[in-house]
């Protein structure tokens, strides 16, 4: 018996491995021919217009084809044309030069010029060129009015704009706002591609994000990231703080650019980060949508921007202030002093008083009624909730005007 199965075994042993061979030698021979295994071609079966069998497969134009999951090519080439690169030469006076380029010798064989090749007469008295510098802007008007920040064209005495069709124009200050660290210029282009501006009150932290800028003058680049928190302010940037946090990759150039969601629309202008090496570390800011627009329309219209005052110095409650002032976790903003003869204190506010509403909107710390109050227009009364001696109350204040800030 145990003979009869080892001869069996091996039969079909034999059997199989005649019939494995003859299949790959001759597979027409066999009633099933074996296919070897292969990845279908990206086409879909489409009934063919010229009457062949339903089931032919026909190649799918590449123009219909459906974008790749989690793309973002659509918003970045609606917006993209809509952000343009921001060149600045600053003038700088005589004092300023470095000796060397007075002396004969360095004349002799250089010339009289400035880095940046622009050559000047010895002794002209006139002040000289810096080398460019790069920023970004955002076109929000097809007029030729672009966004940028107030730091990109400080003291710029030549300013340029490049688009990314190619074309290139100078562009000149309408206004400048460094409260808020916002400019606006003006090119003389025609037919300009002005962004789309969306509801920053739609943003949510965890929305995906693109940041669209020059970084280190590499060219026009878009990173992506997330938002990682609203409301960002007491960061000592500027006056009013009100930041978009994002971890999208901001590097020096972006300054000025665009961060816009997934559908192309702008919710920020990029302006500043946290970083210890000088390049992106996951730490940047945006000024919210809805701060720029605010900005710009006074700036277009104005050319500055106006905006409410009370005359007061404020300062946070600590936890401890707080309870002995008697306020709930809404929280509010301390009165540390008032400025003589100013609105607050015509209005009837002392110090020690805690702001905790104006105008029904509630002021949860000094950043809060800072951007409540510059919200304001000038000349106009404004109800003001406080706590007094551990007792609520309502004064009446006319706002005033926030003076200008002073440079330097």
């Amino acid at each position: 018996m145990r003979r009869f199965w080892l001869l069996f075994a091996q039969v079909v042993t034999v059997t199989l491995g005649v019939w494995f061979v003859a299949a790959l030698l001759r597979p027409d021979l066999m009633p099933v021919p074996l296919q070897p295994w292969r990845q279908m071609p990206d086409r879909q079966a489409v009934a063919p217009a010229n009457g062949s069998s339903p089931g032919a497969l026909a190649s799918v134009p590449p123009e219909s084809a459906p974008r790749a999951t989690g793309s973002y090519s659509e918003a970045a080439a609606r917006s993209m044309p809509s952000v343009v690169n921001i060149y600045t030469t600053a003038r700088v006076s005589p004092r300023e030069r470095n000796p060397a380029l007075d002396d004969p010798f360095f004349q002799f064989f250089f010339g009289d010029r400035e880095p940046g090749g622009r050559g000047r007469g010895r002794n002209d008295g006139e002040p000289r060129q810096r080398p460019a510098s790069l920023g970004s802007g955002v076109i929000v008007n097809a007029e030729g009015f672009i966004v940028t920040n107030a730091h990109v064209v400080d003291a710029a005495a030549q300013i340029e704009v490049a688009l990314s069709d190619g074309r290139r124009a100078p562009a000149t200050v309408v206004g400048s706002d460094p409260d808020t660290d916002l400019a606006v210029i003006k090119a003389d282009l025609g037919n300009l591609p002005a962004i789309s501006i969306g509801d920053t009150s739609k943003v949510r932290v965890g929305d995906v994000v693109l940041a669209i800028g020059n970084p280190f003058g590499v060219g026009q680049t878009v990173t992506m990231g997330i938002v990682s928190a609203l409301g960002r302010s007491q960061l000592g940037v500027s006056a009013f703080e009100n930041f978009v946090q994002t971890d999208a990759a901001i590097n020096p150039g972006n300054s000025g650019g665009a961060l816009i969601d997934i559908q192309g629309n702008l919710i920020g202008i990029n302006t500043v980060i946290f970083s210890r090496s000088g390049g992106s570390q996951g730490i940047g800011f945006a000024i919210p949508a809805e701060t720029v627009r605010q900005v710009m329309d006074q700036l277009i219209a104005y050319g500055k921007v106006v905006r409410g005052w009370l005359g007061v110095e404020t300062q946070d409650l600590t936890r401890t202030l707080a309870e002995s002032f008697g306020i709930g976790p809404a929280g509010g903003a301390l009165i540390a002093g008032v400025v003589r003869g100013g609105p607050a204190e015509e209005g009837g506010i002392r110090p020690g008083d805690v702001v905790v509403a104006i105008e029904g909107k509630p002021v949860g710390d000094s950043s809060a009624l800072l951007n409540v109050v510059a919200a304001l227009k000038p000349g106009s009364s404004a109800a003001v909730t406080l706590v007094r001696e551990r007792k609520e109350l309502k004064v009446t204040v006319k706002v005033g005007t926030r003076p200008a800030r002073r440079r330097g």
